[in-house]
């Protein structure tokens, strides 16, 4: 399939790479299918690219990648609404906010986390409430 881009241009994009969000991102409701992207190997970031929108993209990152203590539960209507059947076919990631002056003040939404299940494709963005987490935490420490 055939999928244009603002960041990207036309890029070619397999069925099966992409994900039905059945838990909608906050303040994107009518916002279904996306592809996660990496046009750079070289870094840990990753573009969650809608396709039904060509200018809707967001930087994501695993922060499984970083050395955070992160840790979040799935409550059971999530496991439900994910068909998620094991541990072993979720992926987490966070979308991230990068400052075009300033990338060193990046931040991650460790708050409300995005939830893949890679055996089935669907996904869905949760809010961790009463979790302590911050919805803009600094990637990078302040020296």
């Amino acid at each position: 399939m055939k999928v244009n881009t603002v960041r990207f241009g036309e890029i070619e994009v397999e069925e099966n790479r992409i994900f039905d969000f059945v838990l909608p991102i906050i303040g994107f409701n009518t916002h279904k299918k996306f592809v996660i992207l990496d046009p750079n190997k070289e870094t840990l970031f990753k573009w969650l690219q809608s396709i039904e929108d060509p200018s809707l993209a967001f930087p994501v990152i695993s922060v499984s990648s970083l050395d955070y203590d992160y840790t979040i539960d799935l409550n059971d209507d999530v496991v439900e609404d994910l068909v998620i059947k094991n541990v072993e076919s979720v992926l987490v990631m966070n979308i991230t906010s990068i400052p075009q002056d300033n990338p060193h003040g990046t931040t991650i939404n460790l708050l409300a986390p995005l939830i893949f299940n890679i055996e089935n494709q669907k996904a869905g963005q949760i809010v961790l409430s009463g979790s302590g987490y911050d919805i803009s935490y600094p990637m990078f420490k302040k020296v």
